[in-house]
């Protein structure tokens, strides 16, 4: 049941993107709602609480403004490229298992290491790497190889390791990811091409990363590890499977970023159409179509399944963020960031404690940067988009190295047994610093450009 009312959900809206037709926001948002409705029975933790939040206080606030049903309906789409694209994503993720690119990496993490540093700088770029397509999943790939490593260290001394390498590692490869979907709410948002943001958050992200790294011996100096012989076929293997991950992140870009600029489409949507077909083709370029399109629907048919946490959520938010925007409280806010944006470096940082207290009072980003966006709409005009969205990037993916709601910094506290808020404190005054210094390059890039 889930299976069909989600994928009719998801193909009539591409559908309508291409064809016109009346009726067609009454029909997104009847589904919509059966949508939600079904996805109320299987929804649970924080997704279940703040879906159900955000629906009720969407349906009050859409009767006391006395709104039409179209607008009410309507509202319902605000999310529905962000779900259709975690719709798609297992096509994707499912090559990445297919083709082997998971196992080698973790084969070189697994090469004997001397110390700590290296250790480091070993797991961020695998982290950093595996990220990129695995996602979330990266963590229990990566934490399970790990645990071999620290199973004669203390139990503080790899949790800090964990929480430090790892959390931020992950953060840093989605700012700069093009499959990451605040990168491109970011872009969308600011109506930029990814290709003229790179070479910016390329540059941030290197920094940041050189000095953590860097850092890495002075937080665990006297750490060392026994040595053990390395095989250079396995390297050689390692780094063909970087190379043609490279290739394939490169092909499915260029094919995104032409199509968008010549159709006209944004880059969300234009990336959901991608992700099958170039995964599809990719499965032929290596010789395991058979295989990956065996592998591929399997894991889609359960992932799908499994999306009931999303719908509720997103679909309800979605609702909440458009009703919102008819209320005081919203016209609030938006007079607040209005008043700054002719002061553009306390608007970036107010963007940035913006997401760090939504972060921490429990707001998915995603739902906070929809709602950002809509307060921010009557100040796009007079900001340079480039800069904008290095900050949109930034500050949007920063949570997922210290919020404690955030289900990365989730997931590493119970494999670890650990706080959640204990991890995110461990990372925050890090995440400060990375936010400053973007904002820094942001308002200087201001005043050039």
């Amino acid at each position: 049941m889930r299976l069909v009312t989600y994928t009719l959900l998801v193909i009539l809206y591409i559908a309508f993107q291409f064809v016109d037709i009346s009726g067609e926001v009454i029909i997104l948002g009847v589904l919509a709602n059966i949508v939600i409705l079904l996805s109320f029975f299987y929804a649970r933790g924080l997704f279940f609480y703040s879906g159900l939040i955000f629906y009720t206080i969407g349906t009050l606030l859409f009767i006391l403004n006395d709104l039409s049903l179209n607008a009410y309906f309507s509202s319902f789409t605000t999310m529905m490229s962000i779900l259709a694209f975690f719709y798609m994503l297992p096509f994707l993720n499912s090559l990445i298992q297919v083709g082997k690119y998971d196992r080698n990496l973790r084969k070189f993490i697994e090469q004997s290491v001397k110390n700590i540093k290296q250790l480091y700088k070993r797991s961020f770029f695998v982290c950093h790497v595996l990220g990129l397509f695995l996602n979330i999943a990266t963590f229990s790939v990566l934490m399970r190889t790990l645990d071999g490593t620290f199973k004669n260290t203390s139990k503080r001394v790899k949790s800090k390791f964990y929480t430090q390498n790892l959390l931020r590692a992950y953060a840093l490869c989605l700012a700069w990811s093009p499959l990451e979907i605040m990168v491109i709410t970011a872009l969308n948002i600011t109506g930029q091409e990814y290709i003229h943001v790179f070479p910016a958050i390329a540059s941030i992200v290197m920094v940041v990363i050189v000095f953590d790294i860097a850092a890495s011996s002075l937080k665990f100096p006297s750490v060392t590890f026994p040595q053990s012989q390395e095989s250079s076929s396995s390297a050689s293997l390692i780094r063909r499977k970087i190379f043609s991950l490279i290739l394939l992140l490169a092909l499915l870009v260029s094919c995104v970023s032409i199509t968008s600029g010549w159709t006209g489409y944004d880059y969300l949507f234009t990336l959901v159409l991608f992700i099958a077909p170039i995964s599809f083709f990719w499965s032929i370029i290596i010789r395991r179509l058979r295989r990956y399109t065996i592998f591929a629907v399997k894991q889609w048919q359960n992932r799908t399944r499994g999306m009931s946490n999303f719908f509720f959520m997103f679909l309800s938010a979605g609702l909440f963020v458009q009703m919102l925007a008819e209320t005081p409280v919203f016209d609030t806010l938006q007079h607040a960031f209005t008043a700054l944006h002719d002061q553009v470096f306390y608007f970036y940082l107010a963007i940035g404690l913006y997401f760090i207290v939504s972060s921490f009072v429990g707001f998915h980003p995603l739902v906070s940067v929809i709602l950002l966006s809509e307060i921010i709409a009557p100040s796009l005009p007079d900001l340079s988009p480039v800069p904008l969205a290095l900050v949109l990037i930034v500050t949007s993916l920063s949570p997922v190295m210290y919020s404690p709601f955030n289900i990365s910094v989730s997931l590493v506290g119970n494999y670890l047994n650990v706080n959640p808020y204990r991890l995110g404190l461990w990372n925050l005054p890090f995440a400060s610093g990375y936010i400053l210094f973007t904002v820094v390059i942001a308002y200087c890039l201001q005043l050039f450009i």
